[in-house]
């Protein structure tokens, strides 16, 4: 499932987006944002619709649970 970030570059007020295939993936870019100052203003999926971090990182972590080791 994707996840669609949105968020606001600093010193500027347009809302960007990306979109990551994994929660994991999507945790991990969230992180990378606020490490630069960026403010995170949404966070979404088609199947969950908005969320917030910490419902990002529980899904994160059941995705984790979900797939085989080694991977």
């Amino acid at each position: 499932m994707s996840y669609t970030i949105g968020f606001v570059r600093k010193n500027e007020r347009d809302v960007w987006a990306t979109e990551t295939p994994t929660a994991h993936q999507a945790v991990a870019m969230i992180a990378t944002l606020q490490e630069s100052a960026e403010e995170i203003r949404f966070i979404s999926s088609p199947q969950e619709g908005e969320m917030g971090i910490e419902m990002l990182r529980l899904l994160a972590k059941e995705e984790a649970e979900e797939l085989p080791m080694g991977r």
